[in-house]
């Protein structure tokens, strides 16, 4: 090979280590003060948006499972804790971070009594952080409850 390129080739690998120095030192950079990601609440129990409502989820199923068809009970109670007994409750959810909702159409199948109520069809087909939303409308009003889960 000439010496010319040789030279030429030295200096490209030299260059493209440089640059990768300089890359992995902004990644890390980066990585030292930037503040971390705030913690999501993975909590079965939660209040409502607007407060109307205290709303709690049961499964039998634990661990919650990947690739499975399993049953929440819903509870939702007022505030103060009285049952809220004659709701009507909505299922919906979805993966943030992919941009895609629950592979199934989850239903509220009974109303179990004393603000219970059994819902059917909830299945997540992949592990990660989902985002359940539960919809509410009863007595006190119109309100939603967010549940997050890592699976």
């Amino acid at each position: 090979m000439p010496p010319q390129r040789v030279n030429g080739t030295r200096r490209f690998m030299i260059a493209s280590m440089g640059l990768l120095a300089v890359a992995v030192a902004i990644y890390a950079a980066y990585r030292l003060f930037t503040p971390p990601a705030p913690e999501i609440d993975i909590a079965y129990n939660t209040v409502s948006r607007d407060g109307l409502y205290q709303v709690m989820f049961e499964t039998d199923a634990q661990p919650v499972p990947v690739n499975e068809t399993h049953e929440w009970v819903v509870t939702v109670t007022t505030p103060d804790g009285a049952p809220v007994t004659d709701a009507s409750i909505a299922v919906d959810g979805g993966m943030p971070a992919h941009g895609h909702g629950l592979p199934t159409e989850p239903q509220a199948a009974e109303n179990l009594g004393e603000g219970r109520y059994r819902v059917e069809g909830m299945r997540f087909n992949m592990g990660g952080h989902w985002e359940i939303r539960i919809g509410i409308s009863a007595d006190p009003g119109l309100d939603e409850a967010v549940f997050n889960l890592d699976l």
